[in-house]
């Protein structure tokens, strides 16, 4: 009998504002491996990100999104969040006066469905945040107020070993990132590595991956996957670009 992918993304075709944007993407990330999907600019990264997280603004208008089989295409944020899903942004927002231990709590507690006491999710937190190596006085400060950009996506690291996914979606986790805390940020998601988590890491430079090997790359263009490969195809597009792919999704366009 054949395995269950754990995660699967089928033909999907997604239209912000009546424009497509996705126009067929497939794709199958399983617990344990590590994904690099990759493309130039207004290729449709961050629109599949969203939408595999059920973002409201993004419409499905074909194919479906699978988890351990289920078609989980129209369930909202918070279901797909408590199936095992998580979204790391691309720009993490802020949010004044609450701390960043009460956020984590109350993510925990939405994710579990139920009420966490103080003292386990204070011991929780404290085993995570030794294991990524962050100063316990990180979870004092208000979420992501005065933060660089580095401690932002820090605390996105933070907040997937809290959680605990099967399936993470990172969206440009690099985006902004000096080479400190690109190594920093990178050593929390290789840490974080394992046979119980799958991992989509959406990126546009082939930088990111000096610090994390994944075990299959993909090239997004136009909206499509057009390529995959293994660790490989990073190195070859950071020597060669996209362009030829550009162009052979140009020519396959009006063929």
């Amino acid at each position: 009998m054949a395995q269950i992918a754990t995660f699967q993304v089928v033909d999907l075709r997604v239209s912000i504002d009546d424009k497509d944007i996705l126009k067929g993407v497939n794709l199958t990330v399983n617990k344990g491996e590590v994904h690099a999907l990759m493309g130039p600019n207004g290729s449709g990264k961050s629109t599949l990100a969203n939408t595999l997280m059920g973002h409201p603004r993004y419409r499905v208008t074909g194919g479906r999104v699978l988890y351990e089989g289920e078609d989980i295409t129209s369930l909202t944020p918070d279901e797909r969040a408590r199936k095992g899903m998580f979204l790391a942004f691309q720009y993490p927002l802020e949010i004044p006066g609450v701390k960043v231990r009460q956020f984590l709590r109350m993510a925990l507690k939405s994710v579990r469905g139920t009420d966490v006491k103080v003292s386990e999710f204070r011991k929780l937190l404290t085993e995570k945040m030794k294991r990524l190596e962050v100063n316990p006085a990180f979870a004092e400060r208000y979420l992501n107020e005065g933060f660089s950009g580095g401690e932002k996506k820090r605390n996105e690291v933070l907040q997937m070993a809290i959680l605990e996914p099967q399936i993470a979606i990172m969206d440009e986790t690099d985006s902004g990132l000096d080479i400190d805390a690109l190594k920093i940020v990178s050593e929390g998601i290789n840490s974080l590595r394992g046979p119980d988590l799958g991992v989509l890491l959406i990126t546009h430079y082939q930088r990111m991956l000096n610090y994390i090997t994944p075990d299959f790359v993909h090239v997004l263009v136009d909206g499509r996957v057009v390529r995959s490969g293994g660790k490989e195809l990073a190195l070859e597009l950071e020597e060669r670009g996209y362009e030829q792919f550009e162009e052979q999704r140009a020519l396959e366009a009006v063929s």
